[in-house]
C-alpha cells in the first residue's frame, strides 16, 4: 500500500500539532522527593509533546518519514521548522543526561526506546535528515546502550498486548539495526528473540484485551519471521499455532469491534487492527503462497487494514496522538 498525497499530508500535519502539544500529559516517572518535581518540557526537551514521551517520539518518527516520501507537502515547511525548533544540540543533551542517570535504565524502556532507534535510522539512512541524526546522537547512544545492556541479562520476555511488549520492541529495534548496519545490535536482539521465543509452542493465551494494540501471538510470529529462514519460520509457526484454522482461533482472524474510539483504551483496539494487519501481511509474506494458512494471513490482514484505518482521524486527541503512526508504519513501512 502506499499513502496518497492528501492522506500523507494529513498525517504530517496531524503530527507536527501532536509535537507542538504539551497538554493534556501523561507522564510516569518515579518522584522521590518534592524537587523531582520537575516540568516535563525541563527534562525532556525534544520529546515533550504528544501526551507521552513515546508517542511523541514515534510521531516525530511519523512527521520525518512523511517529509522524506512527500517533501512537497502543503505542511512540510511548518514540520521541518517544528524539527529545528526542537532538536538542537542543548535539548538532545538535556535528554541524554536523563537516560545516563539510574532512573533512565529502565523508564520507557522498552517501547520508547525501539522508536527512538526506529527514528534515528530513518534519519541516518535519509539525506534530508542527517542534520537531526547527528544531533539526536548523545540521546541514540545512550538509548542505544541501554538496549543491549538489558538485552543481553533479560532472561524472559513481556508477553503483553501493550506498551511492554518485548515482541514488539525486538521487531523495531532489529529493523532499525539492519537499516543501518548495526551488527551489534542486530545481533543482540537477534539472540534475545531465541532465547525468548525459539522453544513456544501451542500458543493458547486468549487474545485480545480490552486495552490491547498488539496482539501478543501475532507479534511474536512478527518477530520470529526476522530471525528464523523460510523454513525455519515455516517449522515453528506451524509448531506455534497448529490449529490456526479452526473456531477457536477466528478470534485472531477477525477484527475486534472498536466500541469506542475516541476513548483512550477504545482507541488502543483501533490500532490494535493496524498492528494486526502488518503482522499478518509479514506472516503471509513469510510462510510463501503454497502454505495451508498463507491465504488465510492475507486475507486477514486486508480485513485489519481495512478496519483500522476506519479510525485513524476524526476522534479526537486520545486516538490522534499515536494512532496515525501504526497507520503509517503499515502503509509504507519504514526506512526507504
Amino acid at each position: 500500500m502506499t499513502l496518497d498525497p492528501t492522506t500523507a499530508d494529513r498525517l504530517l500535519a496531524t503530527a507536527t500539532d501532536n509535537l507542538r502539544r504539551e497538554y493534556p500529559i501523561h507522564w510516569i516517572r518515579l518522584v522521590e522527593s518534592p524537587a523531582d518535581l520537575i516540568p516535563h518540557r525541563e527534562l525532556h526537551p525534544v520529546f515533550a509533546g504528544s501526551y507521552d514521551w513515546h508517542s511523541c517520539v514515534h510521531q516525530t518518527w511519523l512527521a520525518v518519514r512523511m517529509l522524506r516520501l512527500h517533501p512537497g507537502s502543503p505542511s512540510a515547511e511548518r514540520a521541518r521548522a517544528t524539527l529545528d525548533e526542537l532538536i538542537t544540540v542543548a535539548n538532545a543533551q538535556t535528554e541524554a543526561d536523563f537516560f545516563l542517570r539510574p532512573e533512565g535504565a529502565h523508564w520507557e524502556r522498552p517501547y520508547g526506546w525501539a522508536w527512538l532507534l526506529v527514528l534515528d535510522s530513518e534519519l541516518r539512512t535519509w539525506d534530508g535528515g542527517a542534520r537531526w541524526a547527528q544531533t539526536l546522537w548523545p540521546l541514540v547512544s545512550a538509548v542505544r546502550t541501554r538496549w543491549v545492556e538489558w538485552l543481553t541479562s533479560a532472561r524472559r520476555p513481556v508477553r503483553v498486548g501493550t506498551h511492554t511488549n518485548t515482541a514488539f520492541a525486538l521487531c523495531l529495534a532489529l529493523d532499525a539495526a539492519r537499516a543501518v548496519g548495526d551488527e551489534e545490535l542486530a545481533a543482540a536482539c537477534a539472540t534475545a528473540a531465541h532465547r525468548f521465543y525459539l522453544l513456544d509452542t501451542d500458543y493458547g493465551a486468549y487474545e485480545p484485551d480490552a486495552a490491547d494494540f498488539l496482539s501478543p501471538g501475532l507479534t511474536e510470529a512478527d518477530l520470529m519471521r526476522r530471525v528464523l529462514s523460510a523454513q525455519e519460520f515455516e517449522a515453528w509457526f506451524d509448531a506455534f499455532l497448529p490449529d490456526l484454522t479452526r473456531p477457536r482461533w477466528a478470534v485472531l482472524r477477525t477484527p475486534v469491534e472498536v466500541d469506542a474510539p475516541a476513548d483512550p483504551h477504545g482507541s488502543h483496539l483501533a490500532g490494535l487492527a493496524l498492528s494486526r494487519a502488518w503482522c499478518w501481511a509479514g506472516i503471509a509474506a513469510a510462510l510463501g503462497p503454497g502454505h495451508r494458512c498463507a491465504a488465510l494471513a492475507a486475507d486477514a490482514a486486508e480485513a485489519h487494514r481495512q478496519t483500522g484505518w476506519q479510525y485513524v482521524f476524526g476522534y479526537g486527541y486520545a486516538a490522534e496522538h499515536w494512532l496515525g503512526t501504526f497507520a503509517a508504519y503499515l502503509a509504507v513501512g519504514a526506512f526507504a
